[in-house]
């Protein structure tokens, strides 16, 4: 009886130090973050890149990154959906298909950010002559989120009752309202965590946008334009401009403060599908 009670005291003790150490490595992260970024205004958020980098802000590198992954979202959740359907239904049908989609979504989950960096400036930089621009970037964010987020679709659609299934085939149901009116709205909650988990990703990707979106600084007026994103401000600020420290720590309190953002509503959204689940 005392071996039982040490051994789950010594389980629940490393448990806590486990739990403990992750949120004390986050919140060394941020003080330092904060700490060498100082004190900054909005005018920051708001004004040009000045200096190439020291001075001014970083409004076009916002903006630019807000396209990037706007157009990497519009062009991912489409196919997110339909391969997590046919996964979450036709799989059973085509069982050799859906393994070998599988085993890709894996091979592709565990592919360096880089390699797809390189696809994407050989694929649509070259070869579809779309240039260094948001587009290229967008486009190739947007291969290198799938898995996850296809992953994670599958996830939520089948995490919705069997009755809901068998009750819309017994209404005579296609299969396309079945996704659109039944599926899709029960699913609802873990659909957006794993949109928002992928726009997460996206936002703080560097080396896949090294070779695609460019290091331009202007404005961008469309997305045939170069443009820089976040993560590649701070990596240029930090290691090529003397004297850019400063606003490398500033554009990083930026980025993990919408990475914040970002992931709290996903974990929001997880939680009431979760007690959805749970109050059905």
């Amino acid at each position: 009886m005392d071996r039982y009670v040490f051994r789950e005291g010594s389980f629940t003790v490393i448990t806590w130090l486990s739990g403990i150490a992750v949120f004390a490595i986050f919140a060394l992260l941020v003080f330092d973050v904060f700490y060498h970024s100082g004190l900054f205004s909005l005018e920051f958020l708001f004004s040009d890149v000045k200096g190439a980098g020291r001075e001014g802000g970083i409004l076009p590198v916002i903006i630019s990154t807000s396209l990037i992954v706007l157009t990497c979202s519009v062009v991912s959740l489409p196919i997110a959906l339909g391969s997590a359907y046919f996964l979450f239904y036709f799989s059973r049908q085509n069982t050799r298909i859906s393994a070998l989609l599988r085993v890709s979504l894996d091979v592709l989950a565990s592919t360096p950010s880089i390699v797809f960096g390189l696809f994407g400036s050989a694929f649509f930089c070259l070869y579809l002559d779309l240039g260094f621009s948001i587009l290229s970037g967008g486009l190739t964010l947007a291969c290198m989120i799938l898995p996850a987020v296809i992953r994670m679709c599958e996830e939520g659609l089948s995490a919705t009752p069997e009755e809901y299934g068998l009750q819309a085939a017994a209404l005579g149901m296609s299969k396309t309202a079945l996704f659109f009116h039944v599926l899709l709205p029960a699913a609802l909650p873990t659909l957006s965590a794993a949109v928002l988990l992928g726009i997460g990703r996206a936002l703080s990707e560097t080396a896949a946008l090294l070779f695609t979106s460019g290091y331009v600084l202007r404005m961008p007026e469309s997305l045939m334009d170069s443009g820089r994103s976040l993560s590649i401000h701070i990596y240029d600020l930090a290691m090529n401009i003397p004297g850019g420290d400063q606003n490398a720590y500033r554009t990083a309190a930026v980025l993990l403060g919408m990475l914040f953002v970002i992931n709290s509503v996903a974990l929001a959204s997880m939680n009431f599908c979760a007690g959805r689940v749970i109050r059905k």
